[in-house]
């Protein structure tokens, strides 16, 4: 994924996650529980988090905070909380008391925060609202957030586990001209801490094959139908659940869930956790090492608007990381990391899917995989596509105007645009994904997934992003070039892309690099360091909190690392390296301790040094 600000993010929210990392790590021990069980029961624990049930268990400053009237309007159903909106000397308070549960490692506070105000200064904050945790304040917004509608703010309090603390929200004003905070569905999800026995880092459930049947409105923003998964314990340790990532329920909330999963067979469905992205499902009976066993669901999918890697922009819809895929335990137990639009957080095994999608005949619907359409019923056609070992399935829907061709290799090449994009632009870009195809692929590997769809649309804010045999892009060469990149470092190779994004990212503009005939002369004196915490190979946690500079270390610094590694290696060696690496790794996982060791391997000279100097630790 190309690396640009979310556009309904200000500088608020890029503040506030700062002042949330800069201040929870340092919480005191002795504020701490002296100990946790192993066992966590991931639950949401702010009770009434969308004021629908009317002021129970909240404590407010005044009747009218917890409020329904004209002037501000609901996130989500008709109530919401109303902070301040005097225009005078003012304070507001909210808060109710929260039970973070022992032996779960990640708790997240998210919450929709709109912001309007009529002061006029672009530089002061006179009104201000604090969210704190005890004593703890986690961020401060105030009047230069001021934003058209609800922003969604997510905030890391893991280390308050096994605590009772309140959760409080202080809202002041000076003596003229009034701002209003308006608060709404709040939560805080619990999850992790299901860790298998110490040593077991199998990673599991293997070889899951999807097969999905859903059928579309008109529009293609609507898709109801069945999915089911079948899987393996390939682990020692049994398996007695598998969760399920529903990470599109990010774009809405859990009580309007875009995703939404319903007739759970094979398992027992708990309820959803991490903001209603992971989905528990318990086993029937504890699955050892080898057996195999299959869920299946009912899947309802609305496509919000917007044009986002899962929106629609007017009649083209976008539908990534929509299908439910099955999450990994390894020796780090089950990995259940929030969502992040700043990069991914997706971590998933190669996996086959057969996906038969039922649509208007007016739409085409490029997907992941390889493609042959049949007609339905009348007016309708059925699209399957049929993908194997690859990491997730996504997919469009629109009128698009396709053009196609093939690679001087013979990779079929498929270039969609919506309107507003140029005959020219559109065959300019298919003659780049074939240059970029061969390019990656005489380096890495032979393309290995048939055909490469690229949906262009100049509106996505993001730039470009990844999916297996299936990319979206803005019209720019560079960007389909790291674009079609990451076939190779995320989907063949693949990665936890919450916790180790340099592998990915990082990889990929160096492949980028390559192709496009850079060289990386000289980039790494450019580095600069924000602060000795920074590292090229720190997690998204990290870098959520330190928004501004995720593009330039994980891409830029991690590139320039690999252009110095290429220097000291040798071009042939270095070549051969990353090919080797590649094969080794083939619909594997790559980690950061595999790489080093492997770069070692490859030279006599020790890389102590190198590492540290280019701050690539694990």
């Amino acid at each position: 994924m190309r690396s640009t600000p979310h556009k309904v993010l200000g500088a608020g929210a890029l503040t506030v996650a700062t002042v949330a990392a800069l201040v929870l790590p340092g919480t005191p021990a002795a504020a701490r529980p002296a100990a946790a069980p192993a066992a966590c029961s991931p639950a949401q624990v702010v009770g009434n988090g969308g004021f629908e049930s009317g002021t129970s268990p909240w404590s407010a400053s005044s009747s009218t905070v917890i409020t329904s009237r004209s002037g501000e309007t609901a996130h989500s159903g008709s109530s919401y909380a109303w902070l301040d909106g005097v225009g005078g000397t003012h304070t507001d308070t909210l808060g109710q008391s929260v039970t973070i549960p022992s032996g779960c490692d990640a708790a997240t506070l998210t919450f929709w925060l709109h912001i309007d105000t009529d002061e006029t200064t672009s530089s002061v904050a006179y009104d201000k609202l604090t969210a704190k945790i005890g004593s703890t304040t986690l961020a401060t917004y105030s009047n230069l957030d001021d934003n058209t509608g609800y922003v969604r703010k997510s905030i890391d309090v893991s280390a308050y586990a096994g605590q009772t603390v309140t959760l409080s929200f202080t809202g002041t004003e000076d003596s003229s001209l009034q701002t209003s905070f308006v608060l709404d569905d709040i939560a805080l999800d619990t999850s992790g801490g299901t860790s298998p026995p110490p040593g077991d880092s199998t990673r599991t459930p293997a070889a899951p094959s999807y097969t999905v049947n859903l059928s579309s409105d008109t529009s293609g923003t609507g898709w109801t139908g069945h999915e089911s998964v079948t899987f393996s314990n390939a682990s020692a340790t049994a398996l007695n659940e598998v969760y399920l990532r529903l990470w599109d329920n990010y774009h809405g909330t859990c009580d309007a869930m875009p995703i939404r999963v319903t007739n759970v067979t094979g398992g027992s469905a708990e309820a959803p956790s991490v903001a209603c992205t992971a989905l528990k499902i318990d086993l029937p009976a504890p699955l050892a090492q080898g057996q195999s066993a299959t869920i299946g669901f009912d899947l309802g999918i609305t496509v919000p608007s917007g044009a986002d890697r899962f929106g629609h922009d007017g009649a083209y819809s976008f539908i990534g990381n929509a299908l439910p895929v099955l999450a990994v335990r390894d020796g780090a137990g089950w990995h259940l990391d929030p969502y992040t639009d700043n990069g991914e957080s997706f971590y998933s095994l190669a996996a086959d899917f057969k996906v038969t999608l039922d649509h208007p005949s007016g739409l085409l619907v490029p997907a992941s995989g390889t493609s042959t359409d049949t007609p339905g019923s009348s007016g309708r056609t059925v699209t399957t596509a049929t993908a194997s070992k690859v990491r997730d399935f996504a997919w469009a829907a629109g009128p698009f105007t396709k053009v196609s061709g093939t690679s001087a290799a013979g990779v079929a090449v498929n270039v969609y645009s919506v309107s507003g994009i140029s005959s020219s632009s559109a065959q300019s870009m298919l003659s780049t994904a074939k240059s970029a195809v061969d390019a990656h692929a005489a380096r890495f590997g032979a393309y290995p997934y048939g055909e490469l769809d690229a949906v262009l649309d100049n509106n996505y804010w993001f730039g470009g992003m990844e999916y297996p045999g299936f990319v979206l892009d803005v019209v720019s060469s560079t960007a389909l070039t790291h674009e079609i990149g990451h076939q190779w470092w995320y989907g063949i190779v693949g990665d936890d892309e919450y916790n180790s994004p340099w592998l990915d990212e990082a990889f990929t503009d160096y492949a980028t690099d390559l192709a496009l005939g850079k060289t990386g002369t000289n980039c790494w004196n450019s580095v600069s360091w924000a602060s000795s915490a920074e590292k090229i190979t720190n997690p998204m946690a990290y870098w959520d909190a330190h928004s501004s500079r995720y593009s330039t270390v994980v891409y830029g610094y991690g590139k320039c690392a690999l252009h110095d590694l290429r220097r000291l290696l040798g071009d042939t060696a270095m070549t051969k390296l990353l090919k080797d690496y590649a094969t080794a790794h083939w619909y594997g996982v790559s980690t950061t301790a595999e790489f080093k060791a492997a770069a070692q391997a490859a030279t006599s000279t020790d890389l102590t040094s190198f590492w540290s100097q280019h701050r690539i630790e694990g």
